[in-house]
């Protein structure tokens, strides 16, 4: 029995020709040397011959086998190589685009407030946001049953513990772990129990403080001029100060910025009161200082001229998006 081991090897260059990637080369593979395949069939008849002729048909069927084998092993190399031609990466290709994420405004405002009053020389602290009824009334000279404590819907966690209603409190902290003079700017979240367009149950504040001997009223008109020029970067901007009434501040004002033509009340202020002084151990004789607060989520809504305070905490993808290329 003769076999033509030419015609295998022919077919199979002929399929590997039209080979393209390894699935097919699988395929031609099981149809030369698979179980039901060409090569196979041909072992399975060597039972059927003679003694003397299956020896030399059984050589020449390993011959061929050795000849298809390495055919398909040059092509699975070949294959292997033009794959990893194609995925090769090219290091003067530009990097794909991939999306930024945006700062949120709030943050955007906290970081710009920070920025301009650094360049005064203040430190950024900050302070636990459950506070005691010590740091967060008692100290700042709002004592129990004073009328001051009905400005507040505070959010009692227990007797003695709640959610900060102001960042004052961490007046206290910074004035009880600091030796005068030294400037401290608290930025942080609130808490208080009202919740619509221009009020929200939490909001941010950043609390400014100032002590060293010789402040007076002039100092604090002076830095926060300054400031409201820097943060709306109008040198023009008329502002003017009315007195008010703080518990933790003697005198009291309220600053207004005029705004569309009309003056708007944007932070309160006033030199730091002697009972807070002596509160901390600080002699008021001494020491004299001023104190400034303001609310985050308005300047947002004014630099931004937004009019919903509530679209801060809403997470509208399109929303924040529009603050993408903010910082």
């Amino acid at each position: 029995m003769d076999i033509h081991h030419t015609d295998l090897e022919n077919s199979l260059k002929e399929d590997l020709q039209n080979c393209n990637n390894e699935h097919d080369l699988l395929q031609i593979k099981s149809k030369y040397l698979g179980k039901k395949g060409l090569l196979t069939s041909l072992f399975a008849s060597i039972k059927n011959l003679g003694i003397n002729e299956r020896k030399r048909f059984g050589i020449e069927l390993n011959n061929v086998k050795n000849i298809l084998s390495k055919l398909l092993a040059s092509k699975l190399e070949s294959l292997k190589a033009a794959d990893n031609t194609t995925n090769k990466i090219d290091l003067d290709v530009p990097p794909r685009h991939h999306n930024n994420g945006s700062h949120h405004p709030i943050s955007l405002v906290i970081r710009k407030i920070e920025n301009i009053f650094l360049k005064y020389g203040f430190d950024i602290q900050d302070g636990p946001e459950i506070e005691t009824e010590h740091y967060n009334f008692e100290s700042l000279n709002i004592l129990e049953n004073h009328p001051a404590r009905d400005m507040h819907d505070t959010f009692y966690l227990n007797n003695k513990l709640l959610l900060r209603t102001h960042t004052s409190s961490v007046q206290i902290h910074a004035m009880e772990n600091s030796t005068a003079p030294f400037r401290v700017l608290a930025p942080g979240r609130v808490y208080r129990c009202d919740s619509d367009p221009t009020h929200s149950p939490m909001f941010h504040q950043i609390e400014g403080l100032c002590v060293d001997t010789d402040i007076t009223f002039s100092n604090l008109k002076w830095i926060l001029n300054n400031f409201i020029r820097e943060f709306f970067e109008s040198k023009s901007i008329k502002t003017r100060f009315r007195p008010s009434y703080f518990p933790f501040t003697e005198p009291s004002a309220e600053m207004d910025i005029m705004f569309n033509n009309k003056w708007l009340e944007v932070l309160g202020c006033g030199m730091v009161h002697p009972n807070v002084l002596k509160n901390v151990n600080i002699d008021p004789k001494k020491y004299s200082g001023f104190a400034f607060g303001l609310g985050i989520e308005r300047f947002a809504m004014l630099a931004y001229q937004i009019k919903d305070l509530r679209v801060f905490f809403e997470n509208d993808i399109n929303f924040l998006e529009q603050f993408k290329h903010i910082r």
